[in-house]
């Protein structure tokens, strides 16, 4: 509905400016066959160039995850109380009757017109229809017909009268009458419209009147006969008559010396006008992130990170898929796209391979996904390394990220089992959710989640047929995370990894085990991709990031 009136609006604008444009320049000069086409160039452009539009793309830099905190806090503000009266049905309700009013007035007009010619003694003559009627109405043209009452005119009466019909039918002007009345049903309720289409026919009859005289040796005659003609006040609307009301402005134009060939210049100014609306109203702007790349201190490595947010469109998956084939040779494929009512995804399933690595991401939602990137690490060599960027939520909803590439304990009850293989954990724990969890550097203790069922669920996985490695990361609901890695081999974290606590950089010598369990708030561990995308060569060992009860 929003659309619906700006549209409108735009409309409006348009129209007033070729009107004052006319009035204020043109309405003066005997310019009258280019005057017609400038009014209906207006209605036409009125009504044709707001619903024109230019997309100008602006890239800008990745805006930083602390942003979230802001985002977080405006999904949290309250909402504003919206009013039980809905006005754009009201306004679209009144619209529609004045609509209905105007439109059946038509058809009256159409239904009295039409008894007029029909059933009438037709006269041919050339490309004309003439209709000597008995009815005491003012002569009028419409389309081929003429019509007129030869009883209340002389013979050089009626002769100026059939010239200047003639003009009228000849140069289709009725065609010209029924756009406006068109425009003057659809907006109604705009009053420049009524303005304009009173415009329309007076410069109409100018033209008539003007190529009338040129055929008549008596232009004196011309004018007494307009004189005459006001006397009979019955007229069919959509139709050209030979009486208009301005007599006197007509009178005034015919006697009127020609306008020089100078002055056409008027007709320009409405250019520079219709391109700074263009520019203003018809430009839109948007705003795209341009892709992230990282340059790590001291190596030629680089990241690149490719942004899938809730509302990307088709058209940007497609532009992703063509840039990571061009850039950097790696397959991407997007499949199983659902979108809600507002055209935001809430499932996607993405598949990528680079050589013989393979990763496939799988979200679904019951509202929108969550952002996530697919990113790419170039090393001094060359060597391309793919991976998922989820979003980072740590800041915002104080989720808890645990990661330890030792020996799993869980504890179902009391007792503790170990198990044999060699993998990772990361789990998501929601602050809200009845869940404790306990760290030290050998082990892995974790209880179940008390969290809601009719969650949202997205999946990574990940396969390296070169190292025989598959990583899987599940997601639910946008709180619990968990993330399971196993492999033929030792996945542990080779070197030291490193330590951020509360913001600061750890030394190589910091002891996990000097940290109370109980006065920590966060732990988020990052490897591989991830750890150097965000720490560059330092975090190329892995990153664990802890944050206190401060």
């Amino acid at each position: 509905m929003e659309a619906v009136f700006i549209y409108i609006a735009k409309s409006v604008v348009l129209m007033l400016l070729f009107y004052c444009v006319y009035f204020f320049l043109l309405r003066r000069e005997t310019f009258f066959n280019s005057n017609r086409w400038f009014l209906l160039s207006g209605l036409i452009i009125s009504s044709i160039l707001p619903l024109l539009s230019y997309t100008k793309v602006i890239w800008i830099d990745a805006v930083p995850n602390l942003n979230t905190n802001i985002q977080s806090a405006l999904l949290s503000a309250p909402e504003k109380q919206t009013s039980d009266i809905n006005w754009s049905l009201i306004i679209l309700g009144l619209y529609l009757i004045g609509f209905i009013i105007f439109l059946l007035k038509l058809a009256v007009d159409f239904y009295s017109l039409n008894s007029i010619i029909k059933g009438k003694k037709v006269k041919q003559q050339a490309d004309f229809k003439f209709i000597d009627t008995p009815e005491n109405i003012a002569p009028f043209s419409y389309f081929e017909y003429i019509v007129y009452n030869s009883s209340l005119y002389t013979a050089s009466e009626l002769e100026n009268i059939i010239e200047h019909e003639k003009v009228h039918s000849d140069q289709n002007h009725t065609i010209d009458v029924l756009i406006s009345r068109f425009f003057s049903i659809i907006f109604w309720f705009n009053p420049i419209v009524w303005l304009y289409k009173k415009a329309i026919s007076q410069n109409l009859e100018f033209i008539a009147d003007s190529e009338a005289s040129k055929k008549i040796s008596d232009k004196k005659a011309y004018q007494y006969t307009l004189l005459k003609i006001t006397t009979h006040e019955n007229c069919v609307a959509i139709t050209n008559h030979f009486y208009q009301s301005l007599i006197k402005k007509r009178i005034v134009m015919l006697n009127k010396n020609q306008s020089k060939k100078r002055n056409s210049w008027k007709y320009y100014v409405v250019i520079p006008a219709l391109a700074a609306f263009v520019i203003l109203f018809q430009v839109e702007v948007i705003a795209k992130e341009r892709q992230q790349t990282v340059k790590v201190s001291g190596e030629t490595k680089s990241v690149d990170v490719y942004k899938i947010k809730k509302n990307s469109t088709d058209a940007e998956l497609k532009e992703i898929k063509e840039k990571l084939k061009s850039i950097h040779n790696i397959d991407f494929e997007a499949s199983e796209i659902k979108r809600d009512s507002h055209n935001n995804l809430t499932s996607i399933k993405i598949d990528i391979k680079n050589g013989n690595q393979k990763t496939q991401s799988i979200q679904t939602s019951s509202e929108t996904i969550e952002e996530f990137g697919i990113l790419v690490i170039t090393d001094k060599e060359g060597k391309k390394k793919v991976g998922i960027q989820t979003s980072e939520e740590g800041k915002t909803s104080k989720t808890s990220k645990v990661a330890v590439s030792k020996k799993i304990k869980n504890t179902k009850s009391d007792t503790d089992s170990d198990q044999a293989s060699d993998s990772h954990i990361i789990i998501t724990n929601n602050p809200n959710s009845k869940t404790d969890t306990h760290v030290n550097i050998n082990s892995f203790t974790s209880t179940k989640t008390n969290s809601d069922t009719n969650t949202d669920i997205s999946t990574v996985v990940t396969t390296d047929s070169d190292s025989k490695t598959l990583t899987k990361v599940i997601t639910v609901g946008g709180k619990t995370k968990v993330a399971i890695s196993n492999s033929g081999k030792n996945n542990n974290l080779s070197g030291n990894p490193l330590i951020i606590f509360d913001g600061e950089e750890m030394p190589s010598t910091f002891n996990l085990k000097n940290i109370d369990s109980q006065n920590i708030e966060s732990i988020s561990v990052f490897k591989g991709v991830e750890a150097v995308a965000k720490y560059g060569e330092k975090g190329s060992n892995g990153v664990i990031e802890i944050e206190s009860k401060r």
